[in-house]
């Protein structure tokens, strides 16, 4: 059936496409702004010189290398890890007849009202001797509540005949979980780990507290050193202090675009599944 466009409908339509370009327009100059000052050499409000002086200076040791290598390695294994133990959990809580289940539900909503705090945080990862380990960065956060019960509903979604007639086929859990409900649910696991793969990629302050070696410190220890706390360099170089304080913002800047670079370049590749996992994630249930 045809539909009028009115006067009142054409106006609203201008007035939406002003305000939302007005709004996408104010999240995309600041990363244009942070990309055209990284390539300033002087330490002015808005960049009036190009070069690569920047980048061949935070790229002159092995800090920051090192330190993306530590992001990447943590990321990686630990958005597996979350992934794997996540979707164990949630197919066996969709579950309706597991013994404990209700229990077991209790426990995971309580935790995402109420937690035990930094210091007993803290004396759990000590006393599991993750200190000063990549582990302390990936165990204490492996699995979201609110991930894990938004996962569990989709698989409660999944219809049940095809589970009971693999059942009937003499396929057990696992290979029912693997062959059947797992691939049924790739758009909402995209989602949920490019989610867990942006909260490893950004994560800075577990990194503080449990590690006190450089040489394990993700990127964005580093990134925090030169950005919030002025450090003057990066932790190798004699003169960082002197070479921070004439390239100023480029520096800052330049670190931020390669810390935001890499994970960046993995939303494409996730882009179709994230947003219809996201959206089947959120409603079935």
């Amino acid at each position: 059936m045809p539909t009028h466009t009115t006067p009142l409908n054409r106006l609203f339509d201008v007035l939406n496409g002003i305000v939302l370009g007005l709004v996408g327009l104010s999240m995309f100059l600041p990363f244009v702004y942070v990309v055209v000052t990284s390539f300033s050499a002087q330490n002015t409000v808005w960049p009036t010189q190009f070069t690569l002086d920047t980048y061949k200076y935070i790229f002159s040791t092995s800090t920051l290398i090192r330190s993306i290598g530590v992001s990447v390695y943590i990321t990686l294994i630990g958005t597996a890890l979350s992934l794997l133990a996540t979707a164990l959990m949630a197919y066996s809580l969709s579950y309706k007849y597991l013994p404990g289940r209700s229990g077991v539900l209790l426990m995971v909503l309580f935790t995402m009202l109420f937690q035990g705090g930094l210091i007993p945080t803290y004396f759990v990862v000590k006393a599991l001797n993750m200190l000063d380990t990549t582990w302390s960065l990936i165990i204490p956060g492996l699995i979201s509540a609110f991930y894990l019960i938004v996962l569990r509903d989709f698989f409660t979604s999944v219809p049940h005949e095809l589970i009971e007639s693999a059942k009937m086929d003499g396929a057990h859990d696992m290979i029912v979980l693997i062959r059947i409900v797992l691939p049924l649910s790739l758009p909402a696991l995209a989602a949920f780990g490019l989610f867990y793969a942006v909260g490893i990629w950004n994560q800075y302050f577990s990194a503080i507290l449990y590690v006190n070696k450089p040489e394990l410190w993700p990127v964005q220890v580093i990134l925090r050193q030169i950005v919030v706390l002025a450090s003057g360099g990066l932790g190798d170089s004699g003169n960082a202090g002197e070479s921070v304080a004439y390239y100023g913002q480029g520096v800052k800047m330049a670190v931020i675009v390669v810390s935001t670079i890499p994970i960046m370049i993995v939303y494409p590749f996730l882009q179709k599944h994230f947003a219809k996992g996201a959206l089947l994630g959120s409603v079935k249930g």
